[in-house]
Parts: structure tokens; C-alpha cells; sequence
């Protein structure tokens, strides 16, 4: 063993109670919807958006963002055992929630809230993912250390002396701590998108912030994946993972958006409203 590795053996759990354990990664994940709903305070205040709006916001996002990314789980990852335990479906924890599903889920529940309560204030769907991608990658970020905190998604052996031994998952050699470089990864693509926010909205053009961030997260997502360990049995012995397979369409789709945004023209800031 390195003598530099950390050696991690953090209980994932905070306390328990009977059958129910308030755990790390349930925090962490709650506390990225909470940490939003503050940054889009900031955005509402100053496009003069009712603050009121927010709660619906914040519910709708919450529910997608979960049913997506177990969803994702399910079918990405581990179909034939759901089909044969569908019961299991519902019981988020004992893990299994899929990146790429939650943001399929948060992209479904966005237009809805657009369509149910954006139109009346002249939000349209572009519009609120250009904002709402500021504070997906801290939540991200928060995402990714409860998954540390859960001694999972980590990374292939290394000899670096910042690799973990995640003793509870039954390791005995240092690995990369993918979480951490994921976390990094997404904090600083949010500082980066909020300068962008802050100091040149009024020069960028509506959808270019979206597709900066689909483009360069799941492009951190991709280049990570592959000093992954496997999530399931079948990726063994892939080129590319089902992590970097489910990132290129998203990668793709960055780039194209990003390309339209610029071509289209259209101002990212919200026109003023009439009183």
C-alpha cells in the first residue's frame, strides 16, 4: 500500500434510528436544491421576477431531478434486475441514481414549469436553463462528495499520493478519488458560467450559457469516466463506458446549442415587462 494513500472508512450514515438512517449523501443532494433556490433568488431580484415562483420551482425540480435519475439508474444500469425486483424500484436508499437520468428528468420538469407557470412573466424555456445550470453544478459538486461519503463511483488503482482507500468498499489499494475530480470539476464550471452571468449577460445571446455547460460538464464526465472503475457487471472489457456513451449525446447537443445560440441572436437578459 502507498504510504502517502488516504485511508477512508467514513460511516455513510449520520445516526440511525430503527429501520431509518439519516445518511451524508441525503444532505448533501437536498442541500444542492436549497443552495439553488438561494442563487435564483439573485436571478429573479434582478430580471424582477416574483420571488413567489421560486417554491414552485424549487418542487418541481426536486421531483423531476429524483424520478429522472432513478429512472436513469434503472435502465442505464441494472434493467433485468428491476424487471425481475420492480418493488425495488422505489427504494432510493440503497442507492442507485443516475447522473445523466436526473438531468433528462430536470430538462422534462423545467418545461412543464415553463408551460404551467413561466409564460405569464415571459419565461421561456431557454431563458430558465440558461440560469438554472448555475446552480446544477454546485449541487453537482454536493452530489459527487456524498457519493465519497458513500465510498462509491471512485476511480481505478493509482499510485498518486492523494488516492483513497475505501476501506468499506472492501479496498485494499489507493484509487482515484473520481468524486472529488468530478466536484472540482463542476465547482469551477459554475464559478465560471456565474462570471459569465454577472458581468457579460448583456452580450451573450440566449442558449449560450446552456450549451457552455452541457458541453464542458459532461466533457469533465466523459474524460473522468475512464479512470473509472465499472458501475455494473456488463461494462467490463468497453471501450466506453455506459457513463461516456450516455455523455456524447449530451456533449453534442452542447456544441449544436451552443452554435444556434450565437446564429439565433436572441439576448440572454429578459425583456422588460410592461406595468
Amino acid at each position: 500500500m502507498n504510504l502517502l494513500s488516504i485511508v477512508w472508512n467514513v460511516d455513510p450514515e449520520i445516526f440511525r434510528i430503527g429501520g431509518f438512517a439519516l445518511r451524508y449523501y441525503s444532505i448533501l443532494f437536498l442541500s444542492g436544491f436549497v443552495l439553488g433556490y438561494f442563487i435564483f433568488k439573485g436571478f429573479y431580484r434582478r430580471e424582477h421576477l416574483p420571488i413567489a415562483q421560486l417554491d414552485n420551482l424549487f418542487f418541481v425540480s426536486l421531483i423531476a431531478a429524483l424520478i429522472g435519475a432513478r429512472l436513469g439508474h434503472v435502465i442505464g444500469y441494472d434493467l433485468r434486475y428491476y424487471l425481475a425486483h420492480p418493488w425495488e424500484i422505489l427504494m432510493t436508499w440503497k442507492g442507485g441514481l443516475a447522473s445523466h437520468g436526473g438531468a433528462v428528468g430536470l430538462l422534462i420538469g423545467l418545461w412543464w414549469y415553463v408551460q404551467r407557470y413561466g409564460r405569464k412573466y415571459g419565461i421561456n424555456y431557454m431563458w430558465l436553463l440558461d440560469r438554472f445550470i448555475i446552480p446544477v453544478t454546485f449541487a453537482g459538486a454536493l452530489i459527487r462528495c456524498g457519493n465519497l461519503m458513500n465510498s462509491e463511483i471512485y476511480g481505478d488503482v493509482t499510485t498518486l499520493p492523494w488516492g483513497f482507500v475505501f476501506v468499506r468498499a472492501n479496498e485494499v489499494l489507493p484509487k482515484h478519488p473520481t468524486q472529488l475530480y468530478e466536484a472540482l470539476a463542476y465547482v469551477l464550471l459554475g464559478i465560471a458560467l456565474m462570471w459569465l452571468y454577472r458581468h457579460r449577460l448583456e452580450k451573450l445571446r440566449q442558449g449560450s450559457l446552456f450549451g457552455i455547460f452541457l458541453t464542458f460538464l459532461f466533457g469533465a464526465r466523459f474524460l473522468i469516466e475512464f479512470i473509472k472503475e465499472p458501475q455494473s457487471n456488463f461494462e467490463v472489457g468497453m471501450t466506453l463506458n455506459m457513463g461516456q456513451w450516455l455523455s456524447v449525446p449530451f456533449i453534442v447537443a452542447g456544441i449544436a446549442i451552443w452554435i444556434w445560440s450565437v446564429k439565433r441572436g436572441k439576448p440572454a437578459r429578459l425583456p422588460a415587462r410592461k406595468k
